[in-house]
């Protein structure tokens, strides 16, 4: 039973052992509030509940703390370095920062100068005193650096000689080499980048499971990088991006305390206030803690010290906590009256602070006296975060966006617009930084770069703290570890076919897959992926042999256990299997594809999924994975818009590889048959992993219809016509073709390539036409080849296109038929150097049966041997009246 008024509990299904204790309990807290006021009662709660934390009982976490300082000022640990030349570097840095934008501007290539103001000393901090480089055992720290302050690094690089000043007048101007992109672009600058960043979300998601990744090495005994740390540098807006929080939860379930964010809470993001009628810290300090992160708020500056001193009765912290972030931003620009008047005014004790404070002190503490802009404390929120056990930790650091980069910048609305300063502001920079900077250097037309000298005891302190740490960062180093090439049986087993069984491709690839991780050389660094549908791809015999990952083992007993293929936990699994997460999965291939250059160890990953989830859904990561420089096997299963039967418009994939066509780092591949499978994963393997790896990952659509798969054909050209995108499968039937018969070519991809051999029995046996089936395994590489010749010519250079070679005297039209829509056939038609025909599977895919949505897409065998035979009637080869007759015949024309 429960009180009569009160709101039920769920503390009321659970017997209360005294009642009479509770009653008290509850008495006491009452006198509380009302002999010392309400927040006197809150304030023992939460003093209470967080030593109930710290003893270790089991009680629910408070989800926000008051607004003020994790780390109070005199708990803050020692600072180990020399503050003053941290302060000179740092000064250095800003004004190249903002010189190489602003010179930039000149040319109209723009760049951003505010948030490497913000948030230097969040990454100065870090490079003076924790991110470890590539020389220092294991793999160092990976750094992943917030896109738009990368004129910040571009300067550090500046000051430590890794960069010239010519270097830094090429920013954003990279046509012809030399110059410096304009965010963290590895496969542009790919001494320095490791990871690009600025496709906002993508950093903080592929943070998580990039520090995921590392323990995943480390438990399958291939690297030990216990000593490596992730660091994600984010913008509070940045945290609005979906990606930013959708592992949260993964990183806080597995203890990844090898994972620090940090957060630069400047409160704006691109256009104006983050949360402008409400705290963005707050809330992100709620999400973090719910989600098991240690969260350490770093938020005022020494000059708050005394204002918390004297607030003897907590109305200070009050008001902080309820002051939105918009109306803060305001009382970051305005003068010492209108903040007397709108933030003291409101209480009447603050009121009564105020008048022992001078306007100056008023104006520090409010304009620019952020934690996250003293070293200090900086430095106390990384050692908290590098000391804390058994869970992640983000830092949010308080900053001013455009700080020290005067009145016009600091906190407004338009400064990530704005793109330079003028002369009198350099000059007012130049003395608010104390930098050595002449006037007669100082022009309105070109503000110069400026360096303290090779020799001068900033630059050597930088050398040194760095060569302590374990050298420069970031960096990127690739040690080029060549793989050797995989036993030869599995690819000679598909190139044998399945003789009278019927597999799906997407079985023939798992087969193939599962027999190479039995090798013992290289099966260990396959790196299966799948978003929860393993079992539908025919991935369950991997449970039992090669384990899913858990860093937690299997703590219970699997319902299967008693079954053969029984599903199996362990700490050393090799299957990723993520759940229903496509990002959460393409962030683990990303980690993986690119553990040949972040831990020296090459990966062999593969990512299966259904084809329409794949691209549609993550192909920002995709090009991200590319610009990563990333290397491995995505797999898009149950491919084509017609071979999912049942599933209906959202499952059916028409278009992947139009889009997979866009990226140039993606290889595509559209098999037909499982021997054609082996010759790309072999290639494939000898071209990302032997002696000439080259920076590319592969696509392949797979298929869920089983079908008998062919032995390999004899003949010299079907391996390299299997690479490079076409080879003829079947040609016409001699009978066909005698007596000057009409003949046309069927070009086919995937399981298309099933319809066309129908449709050549037919249009043989019903109307006489000789017609020879190709293979075109991939339309896009065969476009890309098409593309290099025309790029030839115009230097000059006779070359001919493969499509354009190969197809060179075939007789008749050209009919291109596949399970996506004309656009991706269409890629090579310029290159054809017959009629061009072509159809597909264009529009929204729909529930029934394969052949009733074949014939609803007019793709079926009867359809394609209409098609051809309209090609062929307008060149003459046949009777218009023929077409006719076999529309009727199929019964096309209902």
């Amino acid at each position: 039973m429960t009180d009569i008024g009160r709101k039920p509990s769920a503390l009321d299904q659970i017997p209360d052992r005294d009642p009479e204790e509770t009653a008290e309990w509850a008495a006491s807290l009452d006198a509380v509030a009302a002999a010392a006021g309400p927040h006197r009662a809150s304030y023992l709660l939460r003093r209470t509940l967080e030593h109930a934390e710290g003893s270790g009982l089991a009680l629910p976490r408070l989800l926000t703390t008051d607004y003020v300082n994790t780390i109070p000022t005199a708990a803050e640990p020692e600072f180990p370095g020399d503050e003053e030349l941290e302060r000179r570097i740092t000064a250095w840095n800003r004004w190249n920062a903002a010189a190489m934008v602003t010179r930039g501007s000149r040319h109209g290539l723009g760049g951003h100068i505010a948030t490497f103001a913000s948030a230097a000393w969040l990454y100065e901090t870090g490079f003076q005193h924790f991110f470890r480089g590539k020389e220092a055992d294991g793999s160092g720290d990976q750094l992943y650096i917030q896109g738009h302050a990368s004129p910040g690094i571009y300067a550090r690089a500046f000051l430590e000689g890794r960069l010239t000043e010519s270097q830094l007048d090429r920013f954003r101007q990279e046509a012809g080499g030399g110059g410096l992109p304009s965010y963290p672009h590895p496969r542009r600058l790919p001494w320095l980048w490791e990871f690009p960043t600025v496709s906002m979300g993508l950093g903080p998601l592929s943070a998580i499971y990039q520090a995921r990744f590392n323990r995943y090495l480390q438990h399958r005994g291939i690297k030990d990088t216990s000593a490596s740390r992730v660091w994600a540098f984010v913008g509070d807006g940045e945290m609005d991006e979906p990606e930013s929080t959708t592992a949260l939860t993964l990183a806080g379930r597995e203890g990844l305390d090898n994972l620090t964010f940090v957060i630069n809470c400047n409160l704006q993001r691109l256009d104006g206030p983050v949360r402008s009628n409400l705290k963005i810290v707050q809330e992100l300090e709620a999400q973090f803690r719910a989600a098991g992160w240690n969260v350490v708020k770093a938020l005022w500056g020494s000059a708050w010290d005394d204002l918390f001193a004297r607030d003897t009765t907590g109305a200070l912290v009050r008001r902080l906590g309820q002051v939105p972030d918009g109306q803060f931003q305001t009382y970051a620009t305005r003068d010492a009256a209108y903040i007397r008047d709108h933030f003291f005014g409101a209480d009447p004790a603050l009121a009564q602070m105020a008048t022992a404070l001078t306007d100056a002190t008023i104006a520090e503490c409010f304009h620019s006296s952020r934690a996250g802009h003293e070293p200090r404390k900086v430095y106390a929120a990384y050692q908290a975060a590098v000391a804390h056990r058994g869970g992640p930790t983000v830092i949010l650091a308080q900053t001013v966006k455009g700080h020290t980069l005067g009145p016009t910048f600091a906190s407004r609305n338009a400064n990530h617009q704005m793109k330079k300063l003028t002369g009198a502001e350099f000059r007012a920079l130049r003395d608010l930084l104390d930098l050595p900077i002449p006037d007669s250097r100082l022009t309105d037309d070109l503000v110069p770069y400026a360096h303290p000298g090779a020799d001068s005891p900033e630059v050597r302190y930088l050398h040194e703290r760095r060569a302590a740490l374990g050298g420069p960062a970031p960096a990127r180093r690739v040690h080029p570890v060549v793989l050797p090439e995989p036993p030869a049986k599995p690819f000679e087993t598909l190139a044998k076919g399945s003789g009278g069984q019927e597999i799906a491709t997407t079985m023939a690839f798992v087969r193939l897959v599962k027999d190479l991780m039995r090798d013992p050389r290289t099966g260990r660094r396959w790196v299966p992926i799948v978003p929860d549908e393993a079992r539908t791809f025919g991935m369950e015999s991997l449970f039992p042999t090669a384990g899913i990952y858990s860093p937690h083992g299997q703590t219970y007993d699997p319902v299967d256990r008693d079954v053969l293929l029984f599903y199996r936990e362990a700490t050393d699994g090799q299957i990723l299997h993520e759940g229903i997460t496509e990002a959460g999965s393409m962030a683990d291939f990303t980690a993986a594809a690119t553990s040949y250059a972040t831990h020296g160890e090459p990966m062999i990953p593969f990512y299966i999924f259904y084809a329409m989830f794949g691209w549609q859904r993550t192909a920002d990561q995709m090009w991200a994975l590319a610009d990563q420089l990333g290397r491995g096997f995505l797999v898009g299963a149950t491919a084509g818009r017609t071979t999912m039967t049942g599933e209906g418009l959202q499952h059916a994939d028409g278009h992947s590889h139009l889009i997979a066509s866009t990226n140039p780092a993606a290889v595509a591949y559209d098999p037909a048959f499982a021997y054609e499978i082996a010759v790309i994963v072999r290639d494939g393997l000898r071209r990302m992993y032997g002696p000439d790896a080259e920076d590319i990952f592969y696509y392949l659509t797979v298929y869920n219809e089983p079908k008998a798969q062919p032995p390999m054909p004899a003949g010299a050209g079907v391996e390299e016509g299997i690479r490079r995108g076409l080879y003829r499968f079947r040609e016409a039937d001699a009978r066909a073709v005698a007596g000057g018969a009409p003949r046309l070519q069927l070009l086919a991809s995937g399981t298309a390539i099933h319809w066309a051999l129908e449709a050549q029995r037919l249009l043989a046996a019903d109307w006489g036409v000789g017609a020879d089936v190709w293979s075109a395994t991939s339309w896009s590489e065969l476009r890309r080849d098409a593309l290099a010749c025309d790029a030839a010519q115009l230097r000059g250079e006779d070359r001919i296109p493969y499509v354009t070679r190969v197809l060179d005297g075939a007789p008749g039209p050209v009919l291109a038929v596949s399970d996506w829509m004309r656009a991706v056939p269409d890629q090579i038609s310029q290159w054809v150097p017959q009629e061009w025909h072509s159809i597909g599977t264009d529009g929204f895919g729909l529930s029934d049966t394969r052949e009733a949505v074949r014939r609803h897409f007019g793709v079926d065998p009867e359809s394609v041997v209409v098609a051809a035979l309209v090609a062929l009637a307008k060149r003459g080869d046949v009777k218009p009246e023929t077409v006719q007759e076999a529309r009727e015949r199929y019964g096309i024309d209902s």
